[in-house]
C-alpha cells in the first residue's frame, strides 16, 4: 500500500475522530470504538490502554495519530512489539515517552513481558468471537495448546517477545503483512484502495475471443431485426412517418414475441445441448437472451404505441372521430378482428410492461418470487391477444406456438407418471431442507441438472427449480437442497418442521395396513435427530432440464466455484466425478500402493478438478460436510501426479491473517489442523481459509497446473460472478454460469 493510502487512512481517522470528540477534544473507550468500528470489547480495551498515553483514561487526536504513525512508518520489530503488548493481557500500562527530535524515538511499553496460557487463550477467545467461528471449550483449548507448545521454544511456560517473533517468522504472509500498512490492524470500513485506470473489460480481445458466440448471435439478433424494421417501413411508406414506425416496431413484435418463447424451450435446449449446436450457438445464455428479448419487447411496444398515438393525433384532425375513440373503442374500424387492434393494443402494453417490473431482480431475490411466477403466467393472454390485435402475428406463432404446447403436454405427462413421494427429510442450517425423493425408474439426469417442483401441500399450483443434488449413480433416491429465501421455501421448512404426526400423509389410501404400521415403526426407530425425519408426502417433479455445467465432462481441468447454496449442483458433479475415478482407481495386488488411470474415456476426460465452496458462516458448511468426507475418504492417498480432486473452502466472516484481530487465531488453526490433519471448522482434511478469495493468485496458480484447458463453472450470487469472469476473461478460461 503506498504512501497516498496511508495518508488518505490517518486523514479518515481525523474525521472520524472530530465527528465523535467533545468540546474537551478527547475521546473514551465507548466514543474509540465507535471511532474505528471496533466491535469486540477485548481488543478495543486493548488497542485503547496501549493508545492511552498519559494513561488518562482518554485519548486525544494527538496520542491517537502519533501511536498510528508509528505503526505506519514503524520498523517490523515496533509492529511486532505492539501486537506482542496486545496479547500480553497483564501487563503494566506505563507511560510511553516521546523525544520530539527529528528522528523520534518511540517505543511501546515493556509489560509483563511475557505471555502465559490463560493470557493466550483469552486473546484466542476474543478472535474466535471476532471471527464468527463457534468451537467448543475443548478445541480452544487444543488450539491454544498447539500455539503456546509451538511458541515456548524453552519450555519455560511463558511466551517471550522473541519467542512470538521466532514462532511468527514461520509464517512468512504474517510478517509480509505486518509492515504493509496501518489499515491492516484497525480495519476501517468503506475505505477503499484507489485503482488505477484500466482498460474497459468489454474493449479488451480477452473478452471479446471468450465471447464470441454471444456476440456473434446478438450481432446476427440486432441485424434481423433492423431489417425488419426497414422492410416493413418500406412497405408502408404511403402512411406517413409516424405510421412506417408503428408498422416497423410491430413486425419486430411478431418476430420477438414469438422468439422469447424459444429461448425457453427448455426440453429442446436439453436435447440441443448434447449436439454439435452446442459449439456455435450461446445455449448456456438461453436465460439472458430471454431477458435481452423481453427488454427489446418493452422498447418495441412502447415506441409502436407512440407512433401510433401520434398517427392518432394527426387523423383526429382531418377525421369524424376523435383521439379518445381511436384509442379506446372500436368505432374506426382499426384491426382484423371487429376494429378491436387499439383496444388490444392499450392492454397488452400495460401487460407486458407489468411483467417486465414483476420480473425484475429486485422482485425475485427479495422474497417475492411468487410475483414473478404468478406475473408471468400472464404470457397466455398476452399470446392471445397478440393474435387478436396483428393479422400476422399467428403466421410467426403457430410452429413455435405447437413445440411449446407439445413441451408442456409432455411436461405434464412426465410428471403425473408414477407416484412420487417424499420419503425423507433433514433439515439442515440457515433454514436449508434437503429432500430426499423416492426415485422413478424413467428418471434420467446428467449432474448437475435442475427440475421443477411441486408439492400439493405446501401450493397446489405452484412450480418452483431446483437443482438436482444427488448424482445420476445413485439408483433409488433424488435429492434437493432447498433454502428457505421466499414465500414457498419459507412455507416448505415450517411444514416440515411441524411434529411427525401432522407430517406424515394419511392420504396415500392405497397403501396397505401393513404397510402404514412398517412405516410408523420406522419412523419410530430411524428417526435420527428432531431434524431429520422420514415422510410420505406426495409431490411432482418436471424434468430433468440441463444446464452449463454438461460441458464438465468434456473439460480437462474444471473448476467448481460455488457460493453458499451454490455448491448443490457441483454436490451432484463431485458424486458423479468420484463414481468415475473409482471406475479409473488401479490396486496393486501385492501392496496398498494405489493409482488412478489417466485415460481420457468417452465419458469423462478430467485430469484435475478444483472445488471452490464460499460460505459467509460456519453452520452453512454443515449442509454437505458429510458427502466432502467421504469424497477426500476416496482419494486418501496421493497420486503420482497429485490429487485428482482438490478442495478449497473459504469463510467469508472469518478475519484473514492480515488483520491484527485474527493473526493468533489463524496460525493457532493451522498448527492444530496438521497436529490432527483435519480442520476444525468443518472437520474436513481441506483447511478452511479466511476471508475471501483472491481470485488473482487462486487462478494463476490453476494455470500454473497445466492439466489442459480451463473451464471454470459458477453458481452462486450474480455479483460475484461478473468478477470471477473477468479473471476468466485475463487467464483465458472458458466461464460457465448456472442459470435456471
Amino acid at each position: 500500500m503506498s504512501l497516498d493510502e496511508d495518508a488518505r487512512w490517518l486523514e479518515w481517522v481525523t474525521k472520524q475522530f472530530e465527528s465523535i470528540a467533545g468540546e474537551d477534544k478527547e475521546i473514551d473507550l465507548e466514543e474509540f470504538k465507535t471511532a474505528l468500528k471496533v466491535k469486540e470489547s477485548f481488543f478495543a480495551e486493548r488497542f485503547f490502554a496501549l493508545f492511552d498515553s498519559d494513561g488518562s483514561k482518554t485519548i486525544s487526536l494527538d496520542e491517537l495519530l502519533e501511536a498510528l504513525d508509528l505503526l505506519i512508518h514503524g520498523s517490523e520489530t515496533d509492529k511486532l512489539r505492539f501486537l506482542f503488548q496486545v496479547y500480553d493481557v497483564d501487563a503494566a500500562y506505563i507511560f510511553i515517552t516521546l523525544q520530539q527530535t527529528i528522528d523520534k524515538d518511540f517505543s511501546w511499553p515493556a509489560g509483563s513481558g511475557s505471555i502465559d496460557p490463560d493470557e493466550l487463550r483469552t486473546v484466542l477467545k476474543s478472535c474466535l468471537r471476532e471471527s464468527a467461528i463457534s468451537l467448543p471449550e475443548e478445541k480452544l483449548d487444543d488450539l491454544t495448546l498447539a500455539l503456546f507448545e509451538s511458541a515456548d521454544k524453552d519450555n519455560s511456560g511463558s511466551i517471550t517477545f522473541e519467542e512470538l517473533k521466532a514462532e511468527l517468522e514461520n509464517f512468512p504472509e504474517v510478517m509480509e503483512n505486518l509492515t504493509i500498512s496501518a489499515a491492516n490492524w484497525l480495519k476501517p470500513p468503506g475505505l477503499e484502495q484507489k485503482k488505477g485506470r484500466h482498460t474497459p473489460r468489454y474493449l479488451t480481445p480477452a473478452y471479446w475471443h471468450n465471447n464470441s458466440r454471444k456476440l456473434l448471435f446478438l450481432c446476427a439478433y440486432t441485424c434481423l431485426n433492423l431489417l425488419l424494421f426497414i422492410t416493413a417501413m418500406l412497405k408502408n411508406a404511403e402512411g406517413g412517418f409516424w405510421y412506417m414506425v408503428a408498422k416497423g416496431c410491430g413486425q419486430c413484435l411478431n418476430f420477438n414475441c414469438t422468439f422469447v418463447m424459444v429461448l425457453m424451450l427448455r426440453r429442446c435446449l436439453t436435447w440441443l445441448r448434447a449436439t454439435w449446436v452446442v459449439r456455435v450457438l450461446p445455449l448456456d445464455q438461453n436465460i439472458l437472451l430471454h431477458q435481452m428479448v423481453g427488454y427489446a419487447i418493452v422498447t418495441f411496444s412502447t415506441v409502436h404505441t407512440t407512433a401510433h398515438f401520434m398517427n392518432f393525433v394527426h387523423l383526429s384532425q382531418n377525421s369524424s372521430y376523435s383521439l379518445w375513440e381511436h384509442l379506446f373503442t372500436t368505432r374506426p374500424g382499426i384491426g382484423w378482428v371487429q376494429g378491436s387492434a387499439s383496444l388490444t393494443g392499450m392492454v397488452l402494453q400495460i401487460m407486458i410492461c407489468l411483467m417486465v417490473v414483476c420480473s425484475s431482480t429486485f422482485v425475485r431475490r427479495s422474497g417475492h418470487f411468487e410475483v414473478f411466477y404468478w406475473s408471468h403466467l400472464s404470457y397466455v393472454w398476452v399470446w392471445a391477444l397478440l393474435v387478436v390485435h396483428c393479422a400476422n402475428f399467428w403466421k410467426w406463432f403457430v410452429v413455435p406456438g405447437v413445440i411449446f404446447l407439445l413441451e408442456k403436454l409432455v411436461g405434464v405427462a412426465v410428471s403425473h407418471m408414477g407416484g412420487l413421494y417424499i420419503v425423507e427429510v433433514n433439515l439442515l442450517p440457515s433454514k436449508v431442507t434437503h429432500l430426499v425423493i423416492k426415485r422413478p425408474q424413467f428418471f434420467h439426469f446428467k449432474p448437475g441438472d435442475y427440475v421443477y417442483i411441486n408439492i400439493p401441500d405446501i401450493a397446489k399450483y405452484e412450480w418452483h427449480p431446483f437443482t438436482i443434488s444427488s448424482a445420476p449413480e445413485q439408483p433409488d433416491t433424488l435429492w434437493l437442497h432447498i433454502r428457505s429465501m421466499g414465500q414457498w421455501t419459507n412455507r416448505l421448512y415450517e411444514y416440515f418442521r411441524q411434529p411427525d404426526s401432522q407430517v406424515v400423509s394419511t392420504k396415500r389410501l392405497s397403501a396397505s395396513l401393513k404397510d402404514r404400521r412398517h412405516q410408523r415403526r420406522a419412523q419410530t426407530t430411524a428417526k435420527l435427530s428432531e431434524n431429520h425425519r422420514f415422510c410420505n408426502v406426495k409431490c411432482f417433479v418436471d424434468g430433468p432440464y440441463g444446464t452449463p455445467t454438461r460441458q464438465i465432462f468434456a473439460s480437462e481441468h474444471a473448476v467448481l466455484i460455488g457460493a453458499g447454496i451454490g455448491i448443490t449442483p457441483f454436490a451432484s458433479i463431485l458424486q458423479s466425478i468420484m463414481y468415475h475415478y473409482r471406475m479409473r482407481k488401479q490396486n496393486c495386488p501385492n501392496c496398498s500402493y494405489s493409482w488412478c488411470e489417466n485415460i481420457k474415456d468417452s465419458e469423462m476426460k478430467l485430469r484435475k478438478v478444483d472445488f471452490i465452496w464460499i460460505n459467509r458462516d460456519q453452520k452453512s458448511f454443515e449442509w454437505f460436510v458429510s458427502l466432502l468426507t467421504k469424497l477426500e475418504m476416496d482419494q486418501a492417498d496421493e497420486e503420482p501426479e497429485g490429487r485428482f480432486l482438490e478442495m478449497h473452502m473459504y469463510m467469508t466472516s472469518a478475519l484473514s491473517k492480515n488483520d491484527m484481530k485474527a493473526i493468533g487465531l489463524q496460525m493457532a488453526l493451522d498448527l492444530l489442523a496438521k497436529k490432527e490433519k483435519r480442520d476444525s471448522i468443518t472437520g474436513l482434511r481441506t483447511r478452511t481459509q479466511p476471508g475471501r478469495p483472491e481470485w488473482g493468485k487462486v487462478f494463476q496458480k490453476v494455470a500454473e497446473e497445466k492439466k489442459g484447458k480451463v473451464h471454470v463453472f459458477y453458481c452462486g450470487a450474480p455479483a460475484l460472478a461478473k468478477l470471477i469472469k473477468a479473471q476468466c476473461e485475463h487467464f483465458g478460461f472458458n466461464f460457465y454460469k448456472e442459470n435456471f
